[in-house]
């Protein structure tokens, strides 16, 4: 196989830590890593396959002979940089929203929708979805192939480092303050987030739903390819470092027994079920981090209407809520595209 020249875009923050780490993992065929960033972490070397490499600053020159771009710096950067890169004939899996919901360009979740890549030819970008929509619909796929989903219900329960490592830093010092009868130091959300759970992830809306839930809620629609899909969301964040939870229920056109629910879901790609409740067996927040795959547990029939299951599903956010996931993409992507 040939090897292939590969830039990360905000390489110095939390995803883009991992997608150097996962390309590592993954033994991903690096031919040249170029590591770019904010002017500000120039100076700095990050470890990759045993060498120091140094970050650069990006910009409009930082493309030229690069054949593949992970972006996870911001969606205004992305909605600046993607399209130089892409002139520079370098195809860009962007993690921001800045590109998912834009017509034309795929929104990829490579255990659900993976012919959607061919795509990339339409504009040179591929969408990685928000990391609340990927452990969501790669739970929704195999059971929606069977049943036909007419209706999800989600909360979400959102680790911090969702937010960044400014907001795992907060968590961290807010709770040594806490214990040392201290006032808690408030910057990253608009409350205390340590021993507490805020029901507000990034912006509210004119319909009074965050800019987080209906993310889910478009994002859900176009991943499965089925507008008729109707989905609510209330997404929260919780005093968690890694991994997100989510509680979904949802309503089949075709019933479907909690057994065979559990059967369909333990043959997913990408997902293991944990599932034995008389010994407490479900999947947590703490075993999903630092793991690829989805878990998913607690699942039972909902007794209030006729085609209903219940499930708890749980990923690490960092890494198939973001990275990993974008990994997986540019893994399709040279395999059977370039």
């Amino acid at each position: 196989m040939r090897k292939f020249n590969v830039a990360v875009v905000g390489a110095t923050g939390a995803v883009g830590n991992e997608m150097i780490k996962i390309l590592e993992e993954r033994n991903f065929p690096v031919a040249e890593l170029k590591l770019l960033a904010s002017e500000r972490s120039v100076g700095k070397e990050m470890e990759f396959r045993g060498k120091q490499i140094p970050v650069e600053a990006l910009d409009e020159k930082s493309f030229t002979g690069m054949e593949i771009g992970l972006f996870s710096a911001g969606g205004s950067i992305s909605e600046h940089f993607a399209p130089i890169a892409t002139d520079a004939g370098c195809v860009v899996i962007d993690n921001t929203s800045a590109f998912r919901m834009t017509p034309g360009i795929p929104l990829v979740v490579p255990e659900v929708n993976p012919d959607d890549i061919k795509f990339y030819k339409n504009r040179g970008i591929i969408a990685n979805p928000n990391c609340s929509t990927i452990q969501m619909v790669v739970a929704l796929k195999p059971i929606h192939d069977v049943a036909k989903i007419k209706r999800v219900v989600v909360t979400t329960f959102q680790a911090v480092s969702g937010t960044g490592k400014k907001a795992v830093e907060e968590l961290s010092q807010q709770i040594k303050e806490l214990l040392n009868c201290q006032n808690p130091t408030i910057k990253v959300y608009p409350h205390q987030i340590a021993f507490n759970c805020i029901p507000q992830i990034d912006i509210f809306l004119s319909n009074d739903y965050t800019k987080e839930e209906m993310k889910m809620v478009g994002e859900t629609k176009k991943i499965l390819n089925d507008a008729s899909i109707a989905v609510t969301a209330t997404t929260v964040r919780v005093p968690v470092f890694y991994s997100h939870s989510e509680s979904i229920n949802i309503e089949t056109q075709k019933k479907i027994t909690a057994n065979e629910a559990k059967e369909i879901l333990s043959k997913a790609p990408g997902v293991i079920v944990i599932d034995n409740p008389k010994e407490s067996k479900y999947p947590l927040a703490i075993y999903a981090a630092g793991k690829d795959e989805t878990f998913v547990g607690r699942i039972r029939e909902d007794e209030s209407i006729p085609n209903g299951i219940n499930i708890w599903v749980v990923s690490d956010n960092l890494r198939k809520g973001a990275a990993l996931n974008a990994v997986q993409i540019a893994e399709i992507l040279i395999r059977d595209y370039l």
